[in-house]
Protein backbone atom coordinates (compact mmCIF):
# COMPACT_ATOMS: atom_id res chain seq x y z
CA UNK A 1 0.00 0.00 0.00
CA UNK A 2 1.56 3.42 -0.69
CA UNK A 3 1.41 6.28 1.91
CA UNK A 4 2.75 9.57 1.94
CA UNK A 5 4.04 11.69 -0.81
CA UNK A 6 6.25 10.67 -3.84
CA UNK A 7 9.85 12.14 -3.56
CA UNK A 8 11.13 15.00 -5.48
CA UNK A 9 13.63 12.96 -7.38
CA UNK A 10 11.06 10.64 -8.76
CA UNK A 11 8.90 13.18 -9.49
CA UNK A 12 10.94 15.22 -11.50
CA UNK A 13 11.59 11.60 -13.50
CA UNK A 14 7.92 11.45 -13.71
CA UNK A 15 7.08 14.69 -15.26
CA UNK A 16 10.28 13.84 -17.67
CA UNK A 17 8.78 10.70 -18.96
CA UNK A 18 4.65 12.63 -19.30
CA UNK A 19 6.98 15.33 -21.50
CA UNK A 20 8.54 12.98 -23.79
CA UNK A 21 5.64 10.38 -24.21
CA UNK A 22 4.10 12.80 -27.18
CA UNK A 23 7.24 12.51 -28.38
CA UNK A 24 7.36 9.28 -28.62
CA UNK A 25 3.99 8.70 -30.04
CA UNK A 26 4.67 11.29 -32.91
CA UNK A 27 8.02 9.59 -33.79
CA UNK A 28 6.45 6.11 -34.02
CA UNK A 29 3.40 7.41 -35.87
CA UNK A 30 5.74 9.33 -38.75
CA UNK A 31 8.05 6.27 -38.60
CA UNK A 32 4.67 3.58 -38.63
CA UNK A 33 3.53 5.98 -41.43
CA UNK A 34 6.48 6.01 -43.61
CA UNK A 35 7.31 2.12 -43.32
CA UNK A 36 3.20 1.18 -43.98
CA UNK A 37 3.65 3.25 -47.65
CA UNK A 38 6.65 1.24 -48.44
CA UNK A 39 5.61 -2.30 -47.95
CA UNK A 40 1.90 -1.91 -48.35
CA UNK A 41 1.29 1.58 -50.68
CA UNK A 42 -0.30 4.81 -49.98
CA UNK A 43 -3.77 3.78 -49.34
CA UNK A 44 -2.43 1.95 -46.32
CA UNK A 45 -0.17 4.73 -45.18
CA UNK A 46 -2.81 7.52 -45.25
CA UNK A 47 -4.94 4.23 -43.10
CA UNK A 48 -2.03 4.33 -40.46
CA UNK A 49 -1.04 8.07 -40.54
CA UNK A 50 -5.28 8.64 -40.27
CA UNK A 51 -5.89 6.06 -37.22
CA UNK A 52 -2.82 7.36 -35.70
CA UNK A 53 -3.48 11.45 -35.65
CA UNK A 54 -6.82 9.93 -34.45
CA UNK A 55 -5.22 8.18 -31.85
CA UNK A 56 -2.98 11.38 -30.83
CA UNK A 57 -5.97 13.56 -30.67
CA UNK A 58 -7.68 11.06 -28.27
CA UNK A 59 -3.87 11.46 -26.00
CA UNK A 60 -3.75 14.72 -26.02
CA UNK A 61 -7.29 15.60 -25.34
CA UNK A 62 -7.47 13.18 -22.25
CA UNK A 63 -4.50 14.60 -20.89
CA UNK A 64 -6.33 17.98 -21.24
CA UNK A 65 -9.07 17.02 -19.66
CA UNK A 66 -7.17 14.83 -16.88
CA UNK A 67 -4.63 17.72 -16.12
CA UNK A 68 -7.60 20.41 -15.63
CA UNK A 69 -9.52 17.74 -13.38
CA UNK A 70 -6.96 17.66 -10.97
CA UNK A 71 -5.11 21.57 -10.99
CA UNK A 72 -5.23 22.58 -8.06
CA UNK A 73 -7.86 26.10 -7.26
CA UNK A 74 -10.29 25.42 -10.36
CA UNK A 75 -13.70 25.35 -9.00
CA UNK A 76 -14.98 24.35 -12.80
CA UNK A 77 -13.56 22.89 -15.60
CA UNK A 78 -13.93 24.53 -18.57
CA UNK A 79 -16.88 24.26 -21.23
CA UNK A 80 -14.73 23.37 -24.20
CA UNK A 81 -12.55 20.26 -22.00
CA UNK A 82 -15.86 19.08 -21.27
CA UNK A 83 -16.98 18.90 -24.68
CA UNK A 84 -13.59 17.30 -26.07
CA UNK A 85 -13.48 15.22 -23.21
CA UNK A 86 -17.51 13.93 -24.45
CA UNK A 87 -16.42 14.30 -27.93
CA UNK A 88 -13.20 11.97 -27.97
CA UNK A 89 -15.26 8.57 -28.62
CA UNK A 90 -17.86 9.74 -31.14
CA UNK A 91 -15.71 11.77 -33.05
CA UNK A 92 -13.23 8.59 -33.70
CA UNK A 93 -16.35 6.23 -34.29
CA UNK A 94 -17.79 8.23 -36.97
CA UNK A 95 -14.18 8.37 -38.76
CA UNK A 96 -14.15 4.78 -38.34
CA UNK A 97 -17.43 4.27 -39.71
CA UNK A 98 -17.01 7.07 -42.72
CA UNK A 99 -13.53 5.05 -43.59
CA UNK A 100 -15.06 2.23 -43.63
CA UNK A 101 -18.56 2.62 -44.96
CA UNK A 102 -16.77 4.55 -47.96
CA UNK A 103 -13.61 2.52 -48.22
CA UNK A 104 -11.25 5.40 -48.32
CA UNK A 105 -8.29 3.37 -46.46
CA UNK A 106 -8.49 -0.37 -45.10
CA UNK A 107 -9.35 -1.09 -41.66
CA UNK A 108 -6.80 -2.77 -40.54
CA UNK A 109 -4.04 0.33 -41.14
CA UNK A 110 -6.73 2.33 -39.11
CA UNK A 111 -6.60 -0.52 -36.56
CA UNK A 112 -2.87 -0.47 -36.57
CA UNK A 113 -2.63 3.51 -36.25
CA UNK A 114 -4.86 3.58 -33.42
CA UNK A 115 -2.27 1.40 -31.68
CA UNK A 116 0.49 4.11 -31.57
CA UNK A 117 -0.09 5.31 -28.11
CA UNK A 118 -0.04 2.20 -26.41
CA UNK A 119 3.45 1.33 -28.86
CA UNK A 120 4.65 4.99 -27.26
CA UNK A 121 3.88 3.62 -23.70
CA UNK A 122 6.11 0.49 -24.38
CA UNK A 123 8.84 2.59 -25.76
CA UNK A 124 8.85 4.64 -22.75
CA UNK A 125 8.63 1.47 -20.45
CA UNK A 126 11.58 0.22 -21.72
CA UNK A 127 13.63 3.44 -21.76
CA UNK A 128 12.65 3.76 -17.95
CA UNK A 129 13.81 0.36 -17.51
CA UNK A 130 17.34 0.70 -19.29
CA UNK A 131 17.67 4.17 -17.37
CA UNK A 132 16.87 2.45 -14.17
CA UNK A 133 19.11 -0.31 -15.18
CA UNK A 134 22.48 1.94 -15.96
CA UNK A 135 21.83 3.82 -12.31
CA UNK A 136 21.38 0.44 -10.45
CA UNK A 137 24.96 -0.60 -11.85
CA UNK A 138 26.30 2.99 -11.58
CA UNK A 139 26.10 2.64 -7.78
Amino acid sequence: MLTGTIPVAETADLLRAEQRLPRWMAALAAAGTLLACLLEGLRFGAGFAGGAALALLNYYWLHQAVVTLFSAGQSRVPWRVVAKFALRYPLAIAVLYLAIKFGWVPFTAILAGLFVPVAGVLVEAINQLASGWKTSSDN
